[in-house]
C-alpha cells in the first residue's frame, strides 16, 4: 500500500513534539505504521469521538495517547495528542478531538461541494 500523507490539526503536531523523546518516537513509528495501512501496536476505536477515530496508546513510563482517523483517501488526519494522566480520558480531550473532527468534515464537504 502506497504511504498516506499526515495531516496535523489543531496544535497536535505541537502536541506530539512536546512529547518526551521516547514517547515522541513511539509516536511517530506508530502512525508511520497507519500511514503505511498496517495497524498501530498499541490501538483501540474511539466512538466517543466519531466513527472512524482510533486511539495509538503510547506508554513511555507516562501514558501518551493520539486520535487519528485514517479512512480518508488522501491521507491520515491527526486530530489531538496528549499526555494521558488518569485512567479515564478527560471530557476536554475527548471534546477538543470532536471539535476538530467536525471542522475537518465540514472542510472535506464544502471541497466536495466545489468540485
Amino acid at each position: 500500500m502506497a504511504e498516506k500523507p499526515l495531516h496535523w490539526l489543531g496544535s497536535s503536531l505541537d502536541d506530539i513534539r512536546a512529547f518526551p523523546k521516547e514517547a515522541r518516537r513511539a509516536a511517530g513509528h506508530q502512525l508511520d505504521l497507519v500511514q503505511h495501512g498496517l495497524e498501530p501496536g498499541d490501538w483501540k476505536p474511539t466512538p466517543t469521538v466519531g466513527a472512524g477515530v482510533y486511539e495509538i496508546r503510547v506508554h513511555a513510563g507516562t501514558e501518551y495517547r493520539v486520535f487519528y482517523i485514517a479512512k480518508f483517501a488522501e491521507g491520515v488526519y491527526v486530530l489531538h495528542a496528549f499526555e494521558k494522566r488518569t485512567r479515564q480520558t478527560r471530557q476536554a480531550d475527548i471534546d477538543l478531538a470532536r471539535r476538530r473532527l467536525g471542522d475537518l468534515r465540514r472542510l472535506r464537504q464544502e471541497r466536495e461541494e466545489r468540485l
